[in-house]
């Protein structure tokens, strides 16, 4: 009797310590978002309009981070759809309409489908071949961009109206514009967290880790990869209809190596794999790319490259390792 008791009373305890964390996570994730909506509330409209960014951004790294520490399917290609889906926010908003849901959808589709003609090969390569593909789609849509006389070429698109929501008047003012970005990026975010932990996700992470394996139980490593290939594609095509709706311009370097390699960056500095922690990445290289780097002499790229050396020896699994590893030493042996 005082076995099972004892049984029953360790159960309970191993139960406790597990909803804890999870009930800490939501406290924290509220208390985030509160923070953030609160933001422009008591912030001048330059730090606002530089978080606005971030948020956009942070989309664009969501969609490499699914690919690359999800799916362990590194990339240099998401700026390909983030662009795609620039390119087309703005000539929807210059020609259609500007309402901001319907440039958003329309960014997130051609996100999609330019991801569904061009993954369908590269999803079949693995490690630097896949790096490569990708890299190489990449600079083959942003060579398109720079030379297609309806895209504006090398100049871009400009003079796209201010965004307005289900016919209102136009989102002039930073903050406005701030909390519809807002919240469509944690929209985004709940929705790919969803699909992470969902057995679907479950199936990218188990081909990730080991593939035939995986295989021998008869799935489909190739058609799995496609799919995610496919959510990055219209993650990061939100992600710039995100960004032209408070920038209302693009140009070709929105899409090009530079964004790409930065999205990269930001996933391995705040921790493959898990959402928030590239999330803040992308703060940290916006910031020190567009921030920091006017104060210290143009060296944001030295600094940016400082960071990651100093991420790889000092915190591998990126700031979101940071977390992890004071609940590892907080929970119950």
């Amino acid at each position: 009797m005082k076995t099972t008791t004892s049984t029953v009373d360790r159960a309970e305890a191993v139960a406790g310590a597990t909803a804890r964390p999870a009930h800490r996570k939501k406290v924290l994730a509220v208390a985030v978002i509160a923070l953030l909506v609160a933001a422009p509330v008591v912030l001048g409209a330059y730090p606002v309009t530089t978080m606005t960014r971030m948020l956009a951004f942070a989309v664009l790294v969501l969609s490499v981070d699914l690919l690359t520490g999800v799916t362990g399917l590194p990339t240099l290609g998401q700026a390909a759809y983030f662009g795609t889906g620039a390119y087309t926010a703005v000539l929807v908003g210059l020609h259609i309409t500007s309402d901001a849901m319907v440039q958003a959808l329309a960014g997130l589709v051609a996100g999609l489908v330019a991801a569904a003609v061009t993954g369908w090969v590269a999803v079949r390569a693995r490690g630097i071949v896949f790096l490569m593909l990708t890299l190489a789609i990449g600079e083959s849509v942003h060579q398109v961009a720079d030379t297609w006389p309806a895209l504006g070429a090398g100049n871009g698109l400009a003079g796209m109206p201010p965004i307005t929501l289900f016919g209102g008047p136009p989102m002039l003012a930073a903050g406005f514009v701030y909390w519809w970005v807002l919240a469509v990026a944690v929209a985004v975010f709940a929705a790919v967290a969803l699909v992470v932990r969902s057995p679907y996700g479950r199936t990218l992470r188990g081909i990730r880790d080991n593939e035939s394996r995986m295989r021998a139980l008869g799935y489909r490593p190739a058609l799995a990869r496609y799919g995610a290939f496919c959510l990055a594609g219209a993650v990061a095509g939100t992600g710039g209809a995100l960004w032209v709706a408070q920038a209302r311009f693009v140009s070709p370097g929105d899409l090009g190596f530079e964004v790409a390699a930065l999205a990269l960056l930001s996933v391995v500095i705040g921790g493959a794999g898990s959402l928030w922690g590239p999330c803040l990445g992308a703060a940290v290289v916006l910031l020190v790319r567009d921030n920091l780097s006017a104060s210290i002499g143009g060296h944001g790229p030295l600094v940016l490259g400082l960071v990651f050396v100093a991420v790889v020896f000092l915190f591998p699994r990126g700031l979101a390792g940071l977390a992890g590893g004071r609940r590892r030493k907080e929970s119950p042996s």
